[in-house]
């Protein structure tokens, strides 16, 4: 008889099954209780939500929701979808968290996927011919920011080693790199020369194809929004949120470890790596505890965001290297 015993960061089946749906029936019952400055933040939420409604229809929203795995679980409650799409980091838009409304300008349609680099052939993607090629799925993950904040979401999107495989990596690949898109007309923070534009960062080709690594298209049981990334965004949830690269257009196989984007404008601060480590503090703060967006309450940080039963091993053979920054 197998016997399944629950990893650390699990929560018991009958449970994961209900919380989304049960966050759903609350959030009516929450906005009419909760006092003015819920109010406020629930009339930001639907003032984005009514930009989005303006935009075209996405062609692939028929695809959500789809089937949560339930391999990827949380011992703790999602974060109301509310907080979680109206707090967002995307520089291209702005240096501040509220970022959506103005994200509503980006054009996400037409929208191609460049791979290339060392591959055995070159491809330029059409993102709904690639989003109906993959195998969707939902998966409940952490997101840690460097910032010292984190929130739980219900991410949509399939596997990245499924990308990798379709790009058929030489075996002398051992990166694989990507890019943001840039588009000046929709984009005000591409105006703030002194960064390193385009957005880029990268992986190992083993962290690529981890199990947990995970290219999202949807979010909250529908397309992922403009400001979280739309329509194609990285999660690797056991390192800090700056690696999950947004609104990607670019997938370049190297063998030359790339020099990302936060790395270049401050390598004593933000590394390649960027794994997430309690112990190893930022150097302008701690990384002991963090604050869940949208209770404000604070709790400790785990390593690699309590992940390590599917990471630790990739960096077992590092030593030297500064895994946590």
């Amino acid at each position: 008889m197998l016997i399944k015993i629950p990893r650390g960061w699990e929560r018991p089946e009958r449970e994961a099954t209900d919380e989304s749906h049960f966050l759903q029936r609350r959030r009516l019952v929450k906005s009419l209780a909760a006092g003015p400055v819920l109010l406020a933040s629930a009339a930001t939420f639907l003032t984005a939500c009514e930009e989005e409604a303006k935009a075209e229809p996405d062609p692939t929203a028929d695809l959500y929701p789809v089937k949560q795995n339930l391999r990827y679980r949380l011992d703790r409650p999602l974060t109301d979808e509310a907080e979680a799409t109206k707090y967002n980091n995307f520089y291209e838009f702005g240096s501040h968290k509220q970022i959506a409304k103005r994200a509503q300008a980006m054009k996400i349609r037409p929208w191609q996927v460049r791979i290339d680099g060392m591959v055995e052939q070159e491809q330029l993607l059409d993102i709904d011919d690639l989003l109906r090629r993959m195998p969707l799925e939902e998966r409940l993950y952490r997101h840690r920011c460097v910032e010292a904040w984190s929130m739980d979401v219900p991410w949509s999107g399939f596997p990245m080693k499924a990308l990798v495989d379709l790009a058929r990596p030489l075996s002398s690949a051992r990166y694989v790199v990507m890019e943001t898109a840039t588009d000046e007309e929709t984009m005000p923070g591409l105006a703030q020369s002194w960064y390193p534009w385009p957005y880029i960062d990268g992986l190992t080709i083993e962290e690529a194809t981890n199990e947990l690594a995970f290219l999202v298209t949807g979010a909250y049981g529908k397309p992922v929004p403009k400001q979280m990334g739309a329509p194609l965004r990285l999660a690797v949830p056991w390192k800090y949120g700056f690696k999950s690269i947004k609104s990607i257009v670019r997938f370049t196989f190297t063998d030359k470890r790339p020099l990302n984007f936060w790395e270049a404008v401050q390598g004593a601060e933000y590394g390649f790596w960027a794994n997430v480590n309690p112990e190893v503090s930022h150097p302008r703060w701690s990384q002991a505890s963090e604050r869940l967006l949208g209770s404000g309450e604070r709790v400790p940080t785990r390593l690699y965001n309590g992940y390590g039963e599917f990471v630790a091993h990739l960096y077992k053979d590092l030593a030297g290297e500064k895994l946590f920054m």
